[in-house]
């Protein structure tokens, strides 16, 4: 009876093939079992470019990746935590007042660098998408992490050259320019974008060259921590290793025990730095958490990002979710008109079983008497659903049947967020009814309305197939 093959029997390139299924926890975890199997698993330009190639390669380039001292290895490392970035995400909260904050995010692969994308509404009156730059991730020559940030959205979608970029900080950056910052993750669906301050100070003339070289390094060893706001070289720093010296002890149980006076002359000019130092920020902190389900599936037919036109004849971008007691609920993406709050949804439904065809003679007269909003100019697209002629289209307002164009498969009730926040009292009626409609199309597209008023907004998608459609110049 032959002998089983043992995976030392296999040939060098076969082992590689094998080892390259395996996540870098078990690589790790293999090459322990042999001094052999270290040298496998090390292989930096046959192993882990294997690894970046399968993960990978259909979606960048990985051979433009690495130059320098980047290695395939640091590069899988890498790209593991970004890769959770490719997607849509929302800005958490109002936003910031003194910058341009984006609204939306969209993050796709590029050759070398993954590029974050603003994405808002066009103001043209039409379903176009305006898609602006927005922040640029790459690996500088000696490796370290490289984010810079158009502040404007007004730059070209071109890729900056990342090698041109050390991590040392002496690239000359002035106000027109990209902002350095730092994105920081809080869990899988959550990040941070803040100014990279090291940055900054490194490209400032009033370091010395042996600053500059530390400028980007989160290490707070003596050598950084040398200067006046620190104390001279030749000082007495006395203290234990690892902590901080006892003159710099002294200064913060001083600031701490009098917060009235909290110090000396030096205190409040390291204060006043402080404040000149923020005061020259050019990005304030924002935060953004992701959008899980941005495409509807089977099982849910309305959930994910939508845009449509709203009656004063401004596009929105709307998302639908839906609740894990298997509720609906559509809200505003971006900062909402006055009269709804930030988390007030425009309809919701806790019943989500459609009015299947036949439809009554009440759903067809609701649904014949109303106005569809549309775009001004021709649509192919609403012609094909529709079957509009040329000068149908170009009216923004559309009067369809539902008995004649047939485009309706299925409705749903719903009711607004004013059925929320303004209950109706005991004999006083509400004029705000919030009762309404979503009308299904044979295209898997919808409309919705409410009784209240006399319109129909019709719902388009802004991501198809990987890719957002209908984008437009700013």
């Amino acid at each position: 009876m032959a002998s089983s093959l043992s995976f030392s029997d296999f040939p060098e390139d076969v082992q590689l093939c094998i080892l390259s299924f395996l996540s870098p926890t078990e690589i790790a975890t293999f090459s322990c079992t042999s001094k052999r199997f270290v040298s496998l698993c090390t292989s930096d330009s046959r192993l882990w470019f294997t690894m970046c190639e399968r993960r990978w390669g259909s979606k960048t380039q990985i051979n433009k990746w690495v130059k320098g001292a980047v290695t395939y290895r640091h590069l899988y490392r890498t790209l593991s935590e970004w890769e959770n970035l490719i997607g849509f995400w929302r800005r958490s909260g109002p936003g910031s007042a003194s910058i341009s904050s984006p609204s939306l995010l969209f993050f796709e692969w590029w050759d070398t660098c993954i590029s974050g994308f603003r994405v808002s509404p066009s103001t043209n009156g039409s379903y176009g998408v305006v898609k602006a730059p927005f922040l640029w991730m790459g690996l500088s020559d000696d490796g370290q992490i490289v984010n810079l940030l158009d502040p404007d959205g007004r730059g070209e979608v071109s890729v900056p050259e990342f090698a041109a970029v050390p991590a040392n900080g002496e690239v000359g950056l002035t106000e027109n320019e990209l902002i350095p910052v730092n994105l920081s993750f809080m869990g899988r669906t959550h990040f941070v974008v803040e100014e990279n301050q090291s940055f900054a100070a490194a490209n400032s003339s009033s370091w010395s060259s042996d600053q500059k070289r530390n400028g980007c390094s989160r290490s707070m060893s003596p050598g950084n921590l040398s200067g006046d706001e620190y104390g001279s070289v030749g000082e007495d720093v006395s203290g234990s290793p690892g902590s901080l010296p006892d003159r710099l002890m002294s200064e913060i149980y001083q600031h701490l025990a009098n917060r009235t006076s909290p110090g000396s002359d030096k205190s409040r000019k390291q204060r006043r730095r402080e404040k000149e130092r923020l005061a020259k920020r050019k990005w304030e902190p924002e935060h953004f958490v992701k959008i899980e389900n941005c495409s509807p599936t089977p099982s849910r037919p309305l959930q994910g990002l939508w845009k449509g036109i709203c009656d004063d004849m401004n596009l929105a971008f709307y998302l639908v979710v839906y609740d894990d007691i298997g509720g609906i609920a559509c809200r505003r993406v971006g900062d909402p008109p006055e009269r709804f709050s930030n988390y007030a949804p425009v309809f919701w439904t806790s019943k989500t079983t459609f009015l299947e065809t036949p439809f009554s003679l009440e759903e067809e007269t609701l649904y014949d008497s109303r106005l569809h909003i549309r775009p001004l100019q021709t649509s192919s697209e609403i012609q094909e659903q529709f079957h509009l002629s040329d000068v149908e289209v170009v009216n923004p307002f559309q009067q369809l049947h539902l008995s004649d164009n047939e485009v309706v498969k299925r409705i749903l009730h719903i009711s607004s967020s004013y059925d929320l926040v303004i209950p109706d009292a005991a004999g006083i009626v509400n004029p705000r009814s919030g009762e309404g409609r979503i009308w299904q199309y044979h295209n898997d597209t919808f409309g919705f309305g409410f009784l209240c008023d006399n319109f129909v907004i019709d719902m388009k998608h802004i991501f198809r197939n990987g890719c957002i459609v209908d984008i437009v110049n700013p």
